[in-house]
């Protein structure tokens, strides 16, 4: 029998990975608390679900896609949860970053039911699942990762299995204090040049040419330059709250693993406190 897919959480970055499924050929069923999203993918393929549940009793391997643990519990738990529908034998990998500790909590609610859970971070950005060829960091049972791999497989170039639950989260964690700490870097080095009379794009080349500024600092940079006008816009101002809230979730879970390993990280700590300088949020009180 066919495997079939199910996901949940269809915003920046569910939605391209859940766009790859029906196309990829599963019978694919789809939830999100907002229409639009899914009757979009739907017309692709997918059908809809009326709650989380409902993926359950429809799928295979379920991929979860919301933005933070209080997140993932509400989808997973309740009587229209996904546990409450899911069958003996079914995955669930959970794309959000999470700690580990709530990955590990979920499996074992889902062991009761015969339901593994893989903690599946995804890294590349919207642009990459758009393309499917994001990275996929993941923690759980070997068994139970080759049942997903195609599932998977539909969205990446690339999985890394990086050992027992939770270590997908672990290593999603320490990823992302790379990302915003180059981030801050590329901010900060923009700006200097900026205020001492250079232009962006000699910043930028120089940047290029001698490998230090990433494609993604590059792309993170053309945040950077937009004017006033276009930074200061509701809509926008509304979008990159968002991706600040995210940003300062994720470190502060990174800060918090870092607590627990008996890790001193001043640096991730500093840069936490830069979201909004660093997404161009109006928000003195974190400016």
């Amino acid at each position: 029998m066919p495997l079939r897919a199910g996901f949940i959480g269809l915003g920046n970055i569910g939605k391209p990975l859940a766009s790859h499924l029906a196309p990829s050929g599963f019978e694919t069923t789809l939830y999100d608390i907002i229409d639009d999203p899914v009757k979009e993918l739907v017309a692709g393929g997918a059908k809809q679900a009326s709650c989380p549940r409902e993926v359950g009793e429809n799928a295979d391997v379920i991929g979860i896609c919301v933005p933070e643990d209080r997140h993932v519990l509400a989808v997973m738990q309740g009587d229209d949860g996904l546990l409450a529908g899911a069958r003996p034998g079914s995955v669930i990998a959970i794309h959000s970053t999470i700690q580990p500790s709530t990955a590990i909590g979920l499996a074992e609610q889902a062991a009761e039911k015969g339901v593994s859970v893989l903690d599946a971070c995804v890294t590349g950005g919207d642009q990459r699942a758009a393309e499917g060829v994001v990275t996929y960091l993941v923690g759980g049972d070997g068994a139970a990762l080759e049942k997903a791999r195609p599932f998977l497989d539909a969205s990446s170039e690339t999985v890394i299995h990086a050992g027992e639950l939770g270590s997908g989260a672990k290593l999603k964690l320490c990823i992302n204090v790379v990302t915003y700490i180059q981030w801050a870097a590329a901010y900060e080095g923009c700006r200097l040049a900026q205020a001492s009379g250079l232009s962006t794009e000699v910043f930028e080349e120089a940047g290029r040419a001698n490998g230090q500024l990433t494609e993604l600092m590059q792309r993170y940079l053309t945040g950077v330059k937009l004017p006033s006008e276009v930074t200061t816009t509701e809509d926008y101002q509304r979008l990159v709250r968002g991706h600040m809230n995210i940003a300062e979730k994720d470190l502060a879970w990174a800060l918090q693993l870092a607590r627990d390993s008996g890790l001193s990280m001043p640096v991730s700590g500093l840069v936490s406190q830069m979201m909004a300088r660093l997404y161009s949020v109006e928000d003195e009180k974190r400016r």
